[in-house]
């Protein structure tokens, strides 16, 4: 049959519409400049629907993300933030999207764009709720304060004109401000306090004054909400009670749940007849007038945000612990849709030989291995029992190493995935596996805690060399010879203030297990250590009180440079292959590169949201991998600065 010309146009047409998203992968959402892929969602901290039910609001730690209702697939990635995003909501209209950050800052969306709007930036600590009036005219933001021992300063709530952005009134709150709700009539707010009271305050909407403090929870306040019910207001609590106050009296007027200290989120259905709960390892539905349960969803792990959808036939659940966000049917109380790709902090990342694979490793109990050419991360996974520390792979790709926060470190077959030997620090038990790695020779790997390094044989399970020292270990590296371990730690204090020691590097001859010698001049703590490709030269990345990152003679124990520019402390330092290039991450998000020869820096990369905590060159030197704290894994061309 042969097909109208009309028809074929409609057809192109209709498919180059179609929202680029879609046919995305969403690996490349949203890069950073220089970024080519990004491995991983972040966390997921907070989750909405829309007021028209279409889409589901994620805040997670590299921004916000969208998903189609109709499909459960992505369709955006909205960033700006600088820091981790903890909390968002809608407009009544759903036409705006605000989101709160542990940047200090509110960015206002335009929903239907996805682009950045506005950013509201008078806050001077991290935001952790930010909620709308039901009648859209006024945005609230609630923040943390400053720590005082057990005080804390300047944690407060902002009010906002959403039609101009413009701040118009503070309301100093006695502690951190978890969360938000604003009454019907807009006349009154509440806020939820996390520490160091647990209160919850009631406020003027019109003259900013404080009217009630409701009191009676004994932990953090995990939601406020008005009631359906005139009058009401209803608060949850770690403490895992759930209490109905009358707002005009403060009176309580009574208690729906009482669950004990496992209470992480709470959330109503849009009638107010059913309330969701979740806790550490299920979700428990309730009849709210009654206070009986209804129905109990199993949901292994911890279950830190709800929402349901403005029709009230589904629910979105996020799970600390995998951290899925999985979608549920009220009808019946099944699992509809799995949101996959959302993670726990990366500590360590490792190339596999061939440059192909990249195994990470983190607070989740997995060691994940994800695909470079696709940017997927594979179906296999390596279950562990522990958070994982530190991960390697040897040079001939069938053998893969981690460490974990247990002290047990695991040589893995590569190619099976199954366990082929397991290692166990007898000095001290259960001392955290910082940092492992393999000799250049493959066949011992060292394992170091604060304590001690140790060095074990591949093979025989020998425990072939240990170390220690008079102050903590925090990293080491084997000389390219595989004659001489490297190890940085901390100083011996000099100056007035402290701010400067010596001492936090040494190395010792592996043969002897004797020290050989301890590099002078003022350094701060020694975060990182790393030696250079010809061993010549070795880099260290400092904490405070410079954030220095300094290459070091070798042979001379001198500094030959001193990198200056980060701004808070430098966990990881690593050469290119051909050892002209060093790249140093750091807790200020950043990672910077270096010119070895001049001394100069080359470039700063910027795109993480968290702490940087590995990063790794490929054999070729033309991709670095970096992993970080916001639960993603960046890679970057580096072809342009190579030349």
């Amino acid at each position: 049959m042969q097909r109208s010309p009309g028809l074929i146009l409609i057809f192109l047409l209709s498919n180059l519409l179609l929202p680029n998203s879609f046919a995305q992968n969403p690996s490349q959402f949203s890069l950073p400049e220089g970024a080519t892929t990004r491995f991983g969602k972040g966390s997921a901290y907070q989750i909405q629907y829309a007021p028209d039910g279409k889409n589901l609001a994620v805040a997670s730690s590299i921004g916000i993300w969208l998903y189609d209702t109709k499909t459960y697939r992505e369709i955006a990635l909205l960033t700006g933030h600088t820091e981790r995003v903890m909390c968002i909501d809608f407009s009544p209209d759903g036409k705006t999207l605000a989101s709160g950050s542990r940047d200090k800052t509110v960015r206002l969306w335009d929903v239907a764009t996805r682009k950045h709007k506005q950013t509201l930036n008078e806050h001077l600590h991290e935001i952790y709720s930010v909620t709308f009036s039901p009648d859209g005219k006024t945005l609230l933001s609630g923040s943390t304060g400053e720590r005082d021992g057990e005080q804390i300063f300047g944690a407060e709530i902002r009010v906002w004109d959403t039609s101009t952005g413009k701040h118009k009134r503070t309301l100093s709150a006695q502690g951190q401000v978890n969360s938000l709700a604003i009454s019907p009539d807009s006349k009154i707010f509440a806020s939820g306090e996390a520490w160091p009271t647990y209160d919850v305050q009631l406020w003027d909407a019109n003259t900013g004054k404080q009217r009630q403090t409701l009191t009676g929870h004994k932990d953090w306040i995990t939601s406020v909400v008005f009631g359906s019910e005139k009058g009401t207001l209803i608060s949850s609590s770690y403490d895992g009670d759930i209490r109905v106050w009358d707002y005009n009296t403060g009176q309580q007027k009574r208690v729906i749940v009482e669950l004990g200290p496992v209470l992480n989120t709470t959330a109503f259905n849009p009638d107010g007849n059913l309330l969701a709960t979740g806790g550490q390892h299920n979700i428990i539905i309730w009849d709210s007038t009654s206070g009986l349960p209804i129905h109990t969803l199993d949901n292994t792990g911890s279950t830190t945000s709800i929402a349901f959808s403005p029709d009230g036939k589904a629910f979105a659940s996020v799970n600390l612990n995998e951290n899925p966000i999985k979608v549920w049917d009220v009808a019946t109380w099944k699992q509809k849709h799995t949101l996959t790709g959302f993670s726990q902090p990366v500590n360590d990342i490792a190339f596999s030989p061939d440059n192909s694979i990249i195994a990470s490793g983190g607070f989740d109990p997995n060691i994940f291995l994800w695909d470079v050419a696709t940017g997927k991360r594979k179906e296999k996974s390596i279950r562990q029992k522990n958070i994982v520390g530190c991960i390697a792979y040897n040079s001939d790709s069938r053998l893969l190493l981690s460490g974990s926060f247990d002290s047990t470190v695991v040589i893995w077959d590569a190619d099976t995935y199954t366990k082929k030997h397991a290692f166990t620090a007898n000095d001290p038990p259960l001392s955290p596996a910082l940092s492992i790695m393999f000799s250049p020779d493959l066949r011992n790997f060292t394992h170091l805690n604060p304590e001690t390094v140790q060095m074990w044989d591949i093979l025989s399970g020998e425990l072939k060399l240990t170390l220690q020292n008079e102050s903590d270990f925090r990293s080491v590296a084997f000389s390219p010879d595989g004659k001489t371990l490297a190890t940085g730690g901390e100083v011996e204090r000099i100056g007035e203030d402290h701010s400067y020691g010596y001492k936090g590097i040494h190395l010792w001859n592996i043969q002897t297990s004797e020290k050989i010698t301890t590099f002078k001049g003022k350094m701060c703590t020694i975060l990182c250590v790393a030696y250079s490709p010809d061993g010549r030269s070795l880099a260290s990345g400092e904490s405070w009180a410079d954030y220095a990152v300094r290459l070091w003679n070798v042979l001379t124990s001198e500094p030959i440079f001193t990198f200056k520019g980060h701004t808070k402390n430098v966990f990881c330092v690593a050469y290119s292959p051909d050892g002209s290039i060093l790249a140093s991450g750091s807790a200020d998000n950043t990672i910077r590169l270096w010119d070895v020869v001049t001394g100069k820096h080359i470039k700063t990369l910027t795109g993480h949201t968290a702490p940087i905590t590995s990063i790794k060159f490929s054999s070729d030197g033309h991709t670095l991998a970096s992993c970080s704290m916001d639960a993603t894994i960046l890679l970057w061309d580096l072809t342009p600065s190579r030349k």
